[in-house]
């Protein structure tokens, strides 16, 4: 670990300690920990139980439908969002069982008192405990889904009583919500992936916005990353041959490409109709599901699916440029990454439902499940995966086309030159050189505290960009061991092309 997060992990142990919320072990179980970055740049201590949860029987339990809970807003007017802190810390773990929660760190062995995260049975636990705690008010003016609490009403006055008795529950119960995180008497609001407004239930856009924003291709490559998806649901598109016949035409090399009025109305027409039913379906909690990726070069696709009996239909598309940090990692680390950010992206689907399944062409777990350690990264990513219930399926490449072809978008695969690996050890070298640099260092710390300044500079990851001409450019501190460094590591990477030493300059400097 860093000094940074030694220091933390003094701290927050320290914390816990105080809290009684955990205890000193001498349990013969002991995960590793690790820590996560948090949107605030906070690292939050996390437990890597791996092992455990794979040898935890899982809760029957499932999380409530959301389909179910949003049917209750019929007439309502008025909405307040709740989002609790700390909120599986208030359930008491059994005496019995607390050794199995043991970790170890530097600074001694613990185990917990109270329910911890990262436990596979710990958000249907808590479901339960909130079900119980608030029964008397759900589906009357409440509606709860894991720590977050949804109150509604169909008058302001009625919704201030109803906030009162909930508030008033909290506080007897010893909850407490997180203030920033809190939307109070809004007459439309997101919630669980949707906007509930006084007219209905609104799906959010960016369901579809992976295929909405898809740019005109532009050369035959385009034309073909797009029929892949479209070809896919063809057997749900009527009149599909007929409207897709000039964008079909320019698949071949031996047509001159040329985008016209008709083959424009082709992209235009398909792009809607893999919007519409019957090709895009409502997500259905008791329907056999699974979410198949894809990662590509620079992009990452993913398709959200469910089976109704008689064929798979997708729930929600989902495309994303790869980071430029992730840009040169080997396929393996890639597609791990596409699935942590389809979880993040439809958790609200997927967490705590009963098994899914993750289609992929190249499964990584089966590497990353065997290894007794891995790079904070990946344990990161190991301790979202765990809280989800699944079952890899390996699907070769040329049957993989949904998601292969939303990693595909022109858009996403544009290359960018300045690309290359960034490791952890290099991104210290980094942040410590901004911190001692003459040029960088008050901007550096300005743009750290919690009031940055406003500035064509941001920092990402510990980086320093700045953003010009409609790119974001990194900051290299004056650091003569640092540059050598970076000239080397862009100089031997897979797409400079071992370019002499004026011309590699003139690269990185783009």
């Amino acid at each position: 670990m860093s000094e940074e997060e030694l220091s933390v992990l003094r701290a927050q142990l320290d914390d816990l300690l105080e809290k009684g919320w955990i205890r000193p072990s001498s349990s013969p179980y002991g995960a590793p920990v690790l820590f996560v970055r948090k949107k605030n740049k906070d690292l939050r201590l996390c437990i890597d139980y791996r092992k455990l949860n794979a040898q935890t029987v899982k809760n029957a339990s499932p999380l409530p439908r959301i389909d179910d809970l949003l049917e209750w807003l019929g007439g309502a007017k008025f909405f307040s969002k709740l989002d609790l802190k700390w909120g599986y810390h208030k359930l008491e773990i059994r005496q019995e069982d607390r050794y199995k929660t043991a970790f170890k760190t530097r600074y001694g062995h613990f185990e917990w008192l109270v329910l911890p995260f990262g436990l596979t049975n710990a958000p249907a636990t808590f479901q339960a405990a909130m079900t119980t705690e608030f029964r008397h008010m759900l589906d009357r003016f409440v509606l709860i889904y894991l720590d977050d609490i949804l109150v509604y009403s169909r008058s302001l006055d009625e919704h201030v009583e109803h906030l009162r008795t909930v508030l008033e529950r909290l506080r007897q119960a010893k909850y407490k919500a997180n203030r920033d995180k809190c939307e109070f008497a809004h007459q439309e609001l997101e919630y669980l992936g949707h906007y509930v407004t006084p007219q209905g239930i609104r799906l959010l856009a960016d369901k579809i916005e992976a295929i909405h924003v898809w740019p005109e291709p532009t050369n035959t490559t385009d034309v073909c990353s797009f029929m892949g998806l479209g070809g896919y649901y063809q057997r749900f598109i009527t009149g599909y041959s007929r409207i897709a016949a000039p964008m079909t035409r320019l698949q071949s090399p031996k047509v001159p490409f040329v985008f016209d009025d008709d083959a424009c109305r082709s992209f235009q027409t398909l792009k809607t109709a893999m919007l519409m039913a019957p090709v895009l379906s409502i997500y259905d909690p008791t329907l056999p599901t699974r979410v198949t990726t894809d990662a590509f070069g620079y992009g990452i696709g993913a398709v959200l699916e469910q089976h109704d009996g008689d064929d798979w239909h997708p729930m929600e598309y989902f495309s994303h440029k790869v980071p430029p940090i992730n840009s040169l990692d080997d396929a393996r680390k890639k597609e791990l990454l596409a699935f942590v950010m389809a979880l993040k992206r439809w958790w609200h689907f997927l967490l705590g439902r009963r098994r899914f399944t993750w289609v992929t062409n190249n499964n990584p777990l089966t590497y990353y499940k065997t290894q007794d350690t891995v790079s904070s990264t990946i344990g990161r990513w190991m301790y979202l995966i765990d809280q989800f219930d699944f079952t890899p399926k390996h699907l070769p490449a040329l049957s993989n086309r949904a998601a292969d072809a939303l990693s595909r978008r022109p858009d996403l695969c544009a290359m960018t030159h300045h690309a290359f690996a960034f490791d952890e050890e290099l991104q210290r070298h980094f942040i410590r050189g901004y911190e001692s640099d003459p040029d960088f260092a008050t901007l550096y710390a300005q743009l750290s505290s919690d009031h940055p300044p406003a500035s064509h500079y941001r920092i990402a990851d510990g980086y320093l960009l700045l953003h010009s001409r409609g790119k974001d450019l990194l900051c290299v501190p004056r650091d003569r061991r640092l540059r050598t460094r970076l000239l080397g590591k862009y100089h031997d990477s897979r797409l400079a092309n071992h370019f002499e030493v004026n011309r590699t300059i003139a690269r990185l400097r783009q």
